[in-house]
């Protein structure tokens, strides 16, 4: 019997966000997550949306046929039964590229279980609202950043503690895997935004990141 994985949406698109954006993915997206924050995007689609299971052979010929990659997001791809499911997704579909989008909850866990010959990016997104929130990710990062597979990819608010975040990364040559981007839920938003995250990328020498899917519409 094929393995199956329990989701809310499969479907063929494109990254938005970070070091592959504009790739063709077929983009898997989990239901629960451990973190509720104000600007998520998807939220309300979290919230509505049932869960249906999809068999990784249907999701193995999806990415057959449309020669794309595996974009596993949330939800939170780490959070409980996601977890296993994001282990079977990358470990048993074969696909060129993937990406596992991640507040970093599990992050280790999967990590340790991954096939180490899987060609995967692990894009961090630290949640920095509370200084425990501060701990739990500098913390983190010095555990995982050797790993040239983890990039991290920062919302750029203009706020004290994102500052103190941004500032600390500053200690580690990662310049070229660390990603800022504006908050917004709409095209317009993001654009009122994107100043501040410009000046950001400039003051601490990493690289911006748009939200092509907001922009275009295209998720």
């Amino acid at each position: 019997m094929s393995k199956v994985v329990r989701l809310i949406e499969c479907f063929q698109s494109y990254q938005g966000e970070g070091p592959d954006t504009r790739k063709s993915m077929l983009i898997v997206r989990f239901k629960r997550c451990n973190r509720s924050c104000p600007w998520c995007d998807t939220s309300v689609k979290m919230r509505i949306s049932v869960e249906s299971e999809y068999e990784i052979q249907t999701i193995q010929n999806v990415v057959d046929d449309k020669k794309c990659g595996l974009l596993i997001t949330g939800g939170e791809p780490t959070f409980n039964l996601n977890l296993s499911g994001t282990l079977d997704l990358i470990n048993y579909v074969n696909c060129n590229y993937y990406n596992v989008e991640t507040n970093g909850y599990g992050l280790i866990k999967l990590i340790k279980d991954v096939d180490p010959k899987k060609n995967v990016k692990y894009i961090l997104s630290p949640k920095l609202f509370s200084e425990k929130d501060f701990d739990f990710y500098t913390d983190l990062t010095k555990r995982i950043i050797s790993n040239e597979k983890i990039y991290i990819k920062v919302v750029g608010e203009d706020k004290k503690i994102v500052h103190d975040y941004l500032q600390f990364l500053t200690s580690f040559n990662i310049n070229e895997r660390v990603y800022i981007m504006p908050e917004g839920k709409t095209r317009d938003e993001l654009f009122q935004n994107q100043h501040c995250v410009f000046d950001m990328c400039e003051k601490y020498k990493f690289n911006f990141s748009s939200r092509e899917h907001i922009i275009y519409g295209f998720v």
